[in-house]
């Protein structure tokens, strides 16, 4: 039986495929850092051994999945490519490789890859047989998959790795600055991106960088645009759910009720939509797929305990942070807001600190956490939450332990907005005990 060794197994995407190859049958284990995360559940439930990080743990003969926090001189990378008999491969390459065999659906962008992703593996349910591997750390394979839902990271060009049939861009807007140089450098990673599609792409008809680009394969717009090729027109948002019309080309396609609440969700759907409609799914299957929607984990899930509200929310990007602070206030217009915002990656906080400040501004109270991942500051960037809080006198920097639980406590009742791709929402659960 094939070995496989996961370096950084509690990452999301990579705690997914471990637990998908172990469904396969294959032998799985990995390590990581002595601390809890969401993302364990999972590899715990099958029996999946998780070490601390050891350059011992690396044997003969293993398949070595190496995740991308983990830079070319971490001791347990070192010893795998230094054994002859093991076989090395990063998440990305490891990914690309994996999913050949597969009808392949991508979900690329800045912002909404992961709820659009989770959206195309509930409606391509409705075509065949389907697996899907997605950023919050959800995964699933079976012998007879036929499509692949994949969430598609731009970091560092690393969905170059995939060679999907379709492909959908929810936008352009830059990021990972600590890599691209620009928006012309990030827009061409797309613009390189679309080399690998093999049919066709869905893109969002309203984002400025992703019209400028020079696409390489057959492509169509999205949006509410009466230049755009997949249309909602007739759109009825409400605090239940929404309903609209689309327009393929011109031409009426379907209606659709869906149980979506927030503009941004009506757009992922939008877009998945359209890929349905390429494929020759009818409006009754897609229909039926994307009402098993119900949020991807870590994307605004809402939870209520007396007085008060907690919601949890992966925003790590500032059009994120505003588009998630919004969407609190419109569904709770009422309420006292509080954020508790912990960054991810010193680089992305330098170069976008004018914009964080803006939109976290909107809050009532605002709390921040200082960088403490692996990562955050792998490019040399040294600040700490200082640099940021600066630029929004009011904010309070919050201690990740009892107190800062406790100092939290004296908001209530609020509704409690924690925002950052790292796992803080375990905070909540502090501050019900405070």
């Amino acid at each position: 039986m094939e070995k496989y060794f996961f370096i950084g197994i509690k990452g999301t995407g990579m705690a997914a495929l471990a637990c998908m190859l172990k469904d396969l049958g294959y032998d799985v284990e990995g390590s990581d850092q002595d601390k809890h995360y969401f993302t364990e559940e999972g590899l715990h439930a099958r029996g999946i051994k998780i070490h601390d990080f050891d350059p011992a743990n690396i044997k003969d003969n293993m398949n070595v999945v190496i995740g991308n926090a983990f830079l070319e001189d971490f001791p347990e990378v070192i010893a795998a490519r230094n054994n002859p008999t093991c076989v090395c491969a990063r998440y990305h390459e490891f990914v690309g490789k994996f999913l050949e065999p597969y009808a392949l659906v991508s979900a690329a962008g800045s912002h909404g890859k992961t709820t659009t992703t989770t959206m195309l593996s509930e409606m391509l349910q409705e075509a065949g047989p389907t697996g899907w591997l997605i950023g919050d750390g959800t995964g699933h394979i079976a012998p007879d998959t036929k499509y692949f839902a994949l969430e598609s990271d731009e970091f560092r060009r690393h969905f170059l790795a995939y060679h999907p049939d379709y492909a959908i861009v929810t936008n352009v807007d830059i990021d990972h600055v600590d890599y691209f140089k620009d928006k012309a450098d990030y827009r061409s990673a797309y613009e390189q991106f679309s080399r690998n599609v093999r049919k066709a792409m869905v893109i969002y008809g309203e984002d400025e960088e992703a019209r400028k680009m020079d696409i390489a394969v057959p492509h169509y717009w999205y949006g509410l645009e009466d230049n755009d090729d997949i249309q909602a027109v007739n759109v009825d948002e409400r605090l239940d759910g929404m309903s609209f019309d689309v327009l393929f080309k011109g031409e009426r396609f379907g209606h659709f009720d869906l149980p979506f609440i927030g503009h941004h969700l009506l757009l992922n759907g939008l877009a998945t939509i359209g890929v349905g409609i390429l494929e020759g799914m009818t409006p009754e299957q897609i229909e039926r797929g994307l009402s098993r929607f119900r949020g991807a984990k870590r994307r605004f899930v809402v939870e209520k305990d007396g007085d008060n509200i907690y919601i949890d929310d992966y925003a790590h990007h500032p059009t994120e942070v505003g588009v998630t602070i919004a969407a609190a206030r419109k569904r709770f217009p009422d309420r006292k807001l509080v954020v508790i915002f912990k960054p991810h990656r010193a680089s992305r906080v330098k170069f976008f600190a004018d914009d964080f400040a803006k939109q976290l501004d909107a809050a009532d109270k605002v709390y921040l956490c200082d960088f403490t991942s692996i990562d955050d500051k792998q490019d040399g960037t040294d600040i700490n939450i200082d640099y940021l809080q600066e630029r929004i006198p009011r904010a309070v920097i919050l201690p990740e332990d009892e107190e800062g639980a406790k100092l939290l406590a004296q908001e209530k009742p609020a509704v409690f907005l924690f925002m950052s791709s790292k796992d803080i929402y375990w905070l909540a659960d502090m501050l019900k005990k405070a």
